[in-house]
């Protein structure tokens, strides 16, 4: 069985970083997807690609799949930039601005 460890991305949605902070141990699709005739709806017989399993730390996942036997691959983080204005909208009404703001 193969499976990807990886840590989800903040949503485009919005600017928190709620769900972001666990590890998920998500399964390969191992069978192709086949198109109901009937309904059209697509439909597999894997139910492992299903199974999503969120962990506290990536070394508790990394743990669980050596302990059963499934070969995972690790992919690492892409970290956010830091910040680039510290002060932001409240810098327009600052008593120590360097120049008057006006509109």
């Amino acid at each position: 069985m193969r499976a990807r460890i990886y840590q989800p991305a903040k949503t485009a949605m919005s600017s928190g970083t709620a769900k972001t902070k666990h590890w998920v141990l998500e399964y390969a699709q191992a069978d192709a997807r086949s198109i109901d005739p009937l309904m059209g709806w697509t439909s597999s017989a894997d139910t492992q690609s299903q199974v999503r399993m969120r962990f506290d730390s990536k070394e508790a996942a990394q743990d669980y799949a050596k302990a059963h036997g499934i070969d995972a691959v690790v992919t690492e983080p892409n970290k956010r930039k830091p910040n680039i204005r510290q002060r932001g909208y409240a810098e327009n009404f600052a008593n120590d601005r360097r120049s008057p703001w006006t509109h």
